[in-house]
């Protein structure tokens, strides 16, 4: 079975720049737009507890577990959890900048937050940023991982993961501030998939920390919604059996998640209403279980119904669940990154062989930006013989240099 689970994947307001003194005479704060409230959250910090899981604790000279506060998507303060990463490198002058990673799509139970069950090789990418010299931050995103198990984790919501990033550098800067340890105020984002998309919303909401923001690196950033969708159902009808199921098992996987986001919301879409009579069954289970085996449960009911329903019927998505009130909205605003001009530099990177997030999907987003007055030169939109993974895995060393180039290390 072809391997496009979406484990990895991965509204706003124009960010004025004004120019601000802080930890060098080139820096520029982003100043809040009136969409955009200013983070002031007293106390941010709730607890830290020592991570030592992947090998991290030997890589950093400070490897812990942070709870802090953040706005959640219904505007009020929320526990959420991120992982702190202090490198072993000397302290500079003017304190260590800081990188934060966005990671890609686990599931929405606590259970599948990357601080609960390990980062999924994505360390190799951090270790080598905590060598560069970057305090590396990595949040589990809004209602992932968090203490009281109440607080359901919206997907894809672009604001609310961007809130998740932004509020998580704040809450890292307070931390380490009471431990003795400066940090500097310049700050870049990294994701990949579902994290690439997180990353471009921390490009239009950075001015909430109220930092020197110095840019976005997004790998393989899901957007456009509807195109992946429309994409990968249309791809799937070219594929022999194996291949064919995996490809909806993933589809169902991604719509099964975001409705699942979606239930502590005010009208939420419903399963039923975005799929058919049996997939409606395993699709509710998305709020329990994580990605991986969601869609391996997907795939298995589909392999053994195929040999009597190659049609597959009953096991889909519905074939109008995008046109539901409240899927449309989240596919064209709630989940869509860069619908203003964003004026920090982006950075995207963006396979051709990627049938998670396609390049026709990244390649509208990217025009879309453009249209709205976002730079993004060519040089900056690299593309690649990349699948989806291999997006990431295949440059890391590239994303290592982006983000020197952004934003130097400081000397001691």
């Amino acid at each position: 079975m072809k391997k496009t689970l979406l484990t990895m994947l991965m509204t706003s307001s124009v960010l004025f720049l004004t120019a601000c003194g802080s930890d060098n005479d080139n820096s520029i704060t982003l100043a809040p737009s009136n969409d955009v409230p200013v983070n002031t959250i007293k106390d941010p910090v709730v607890r830290v507890e020592l991570y030592d899981a992947d090998g991290m604790s030997e890589a950093a000279a400070d490897s812990q577990l942070m709870t802090y506060k953040m706005l959640g998507v219904d505007n009020k303060e929320v526990m959420a959890t991120a992982l702190v990463f202090v490198p072993k490198t000397p302290e500079p002058a003017n304190g260590w900048p800081i990188v934060a990673w966005a990671h890609g799509t686990t599931g929405v139970a606590d259970k599948c937050a990357p601080s609960q069950q390990g980062l999924n090789g994505t360390q190799d990418l951090l270790e080598k940023l905590l060598t560069a010299g970057y305090v590396v931050v990595a949040p589990d995103y809004e209602g992932l991982g968090e203490p009281s198990g109440k607080e359901s984790h919206p997907f894809l919501n672009l604001k609310s993961e961007a809130y998740s990033i932004t509020d998580a550098v704040v809450a890292t800067r307070n931390y380490l501030d009471k431990q003795g340890k400066k940090t500097a105020q310049q700050w870049v984002t990294v994701g990949h998939s579902q994290g690439g998309q997180a990353a471009l919303g921390v490009a239009q909401y950075a001015s909430r920390a109220k930092l020197d923001y110095k840019g976005t690196i997004a790998i393989a950033p899901a957007s456009n919604l509807d195109t992946i969708f429309d994409f990968g159902t249309e791809y799937a009808k070219t594929l022999a059996p194996a291949d064919k199921i995996g490809i909806y098992a993933s589809l169902n996987t991604y719509a099964a998640l975001i409705v699942a986001g979606m239930q502590s919301q005010l009208n939420p879409a419903t399963y039923t209403q975005v799929f058919q009579p049996e997939a409606a069954i395993t699709a509710a289970d998305a709020t329990t279980i994580c990605a991986p085996p969601l869609g391996g449960k997907f795939a298995a009911q589909m392999d053994a119904v195929y040999p009597t329903n190659p049609s597959l019927s009953g096991y889909l998505t519905q074939t109008n669940f995008m046109q539901v009130p409240m899927v449309a909205t989240f596919i064209n605003k709630t989940a869509q990154p860069l619908t203003v001009k964003v004026t920090t530099p982006i950075k995207i990177y963006q396979g051709q062989l990627d049938t998670t997030v396609p390049k026709v999907a990244t390649d509208k987003l990217v025009n879309s930006a453009r249209s709205n007055g976002t730079v993004i030169e060519d040089k900056n939109y690299r593309i690649g013989l990349w699948d989806h993974t291999s997006a990431y895995t295949s440059n890391i060393d590239n994303i290592v240099n982006d983000v020197k180039e952004m934003m130097p290390t400081p000397t001691p």
